[in-house]
């Protein structure tokens, strides 16, 4: 694939909705010379390829493909949650997005107590006073017109035709939607979508989607006044308040994406830009980091299991909750000299028993005031993957992303 107009451009995307995992098992790494897309499910990693030939940048691709997997791979990819984006300009600014849910202006400190004061088992979990004000069109519409050079129209318009016609199931989509069966035949609209005369999917049938689909030709035509106003809007409320929950129109008039600095770190001379608060998982894994940099990982050797012993006692964390994660990657034959990650810092001081870092450590840029900018023309988003091992990843609730 040969994508001319970034031929000197660095550019990829990335967004991360939190969600329960489905183990799948490991695979090969693989490359790619021009560009590549990764995603949770083939069918919208394809749709972030066609954006990409169809000459959009990352921001086009990354768009199209959170609204594919709105409908592709429900369990992450959802009109009703929300993300963040990390971008890093061709210039080399950076700036971060955050689109996630909000709590309803109605919410208090006490709604998931009883009158005792104890937590009322699933209440913060599951019914329509779990849910938050979301965030993914918002987030979306901000990235594409802010960042992006193609029409609305033309990025939802494959998220739209798998939605109104429908996509064959495979094993893995199968997999995936079987874990919640039990949660499908207690609701009548889910059953209507997602299990066939009240019986599970199976590999080779279609899902259709119709109601998504005319969502989405709203958000397609009007944008944010597609989703947060008119017909949409006054469903999810009328929803809402039919299943005692809190959200209202004022909450989706007051909902706004915010765009704020990347938080920063170094790693054995490599430099990691991602995501601050409300993300969670950045500052573990800077610290992570911190802290690995002053073993001799190297000399310990690569999967030894000194290394992962090492590893493994210096990752654990409380509480930990999975998430899926797309990227889309345009690149010259030049690499970039720096390696990239979706994290947030740590402690600008580190242990005073920590050893010095083989390589020269520069002054970190979370240790400084930053501030958001206003991003140039055409943007370069940066997303990696460094990565430790975890304890089991909790599965239950939404938790911190």
């Amino acid at each position: 694939m040969n994508y001319q107009p970034f031929s000197r451009t660095l550019i990829a995307a990335a967004l991360v909705f939190t969600v329960s995992a489905v183990q799948a098992a490991s695979q090969a790494p693989v490359g790619g010379e021009n560009g590549m897309v990764v995603t949770a499910q083939h069918l919208a990693t394809h749709v972030g390829v066609d954006v990409l030939k169809a000459g959009g940048n990352a921001v086009d691709a990354a768009v199209a493909v959170g609204y594919a997997l709105a409908v592709v791979y429900p369990a992450a990819g959802n009109l009703g949650g929300g993300g963040f984006m990390t971008v890093q300009l061709a210039d080399g600014r950076r700036t971060f997005l955050d689109f996630r849910e909000k709590a309803p202006l109605a919410a208090t400190a006490d709604m998931y107590l009883d009158k005792d004061g104890n937590v009322i088992d699933g209440l913060s979990a599951k019914g329509h006073l779990a849910v938050g004000v979301p965030g993914t069109v918002s987030g979306m519409e901000l990235a594409l017109s802010k960042y992006g050079t193609l029409k609305r129209a033309q990025v939802l318009a494959p998220a739209i035709k798998l939605a109104e016609n429908g996509f064959a199931l495979e094993q893995g989509d199968i997999d995936l939607l079987h874990t919640a069966t039990g949660e499908f035949e207690k609701d009548k609209d889910l059953r209507g979508i997602f299990l066939h005369n009240g019986q599970p999917l199976q590999v080779g049938q279609k899902l259709v989607q119709k109601d998504l689909a005319r969502t989405l030709k709203e958000i397609s035509a009007k944008g944010n006044d597609g989703f947060y106003k008119g017909w949409v809007a006054k469903a999810l409320v009328d929803s809402s308040q039919a299943g005692k929950g809190i959200i209202t129109q004022a909450d989706l008039d007051n909902y706004k994406t915010r765009e704020l600095a990347p938080i920063e770190c170094d790693y054995r001379g490599y430099h990691v830009v991602s995501a601050p608060p409300p993300s969670s998982g950045g500052v573990v894994i800077c610290q992570i980091m911190n802290i690995l940099e002053g073993y001799p990982m190297a000399e310990l050797g690569y999967h030894s299991t000194r290394a992962c012993t090492t590893r493994s006692k210096r990752c654990a964390t409380p509480t930990w909750t999975a998430t899926a994660t797309w990227a889309i990657r345009i690149s010259s034959k030049t690499p970039s000299p720096t390696c990239w990650t979706r994290t947030t810092p740590p402690s600008c001081a580190p242990p005073s028993s920590r050893k010095r870092p083989e390589t020269p450590r520069r002054s970190s840029p979370a240790c400084r005031p930053t501030k958001a900018i206003t991003p140039p023309t055409i943007p370069s988003l940066i997303s990696g993957a460094m990565r430790c091992p975890l304890p089991t990843p909790s599965t239950t609730g939404s938790g911190p992303a």
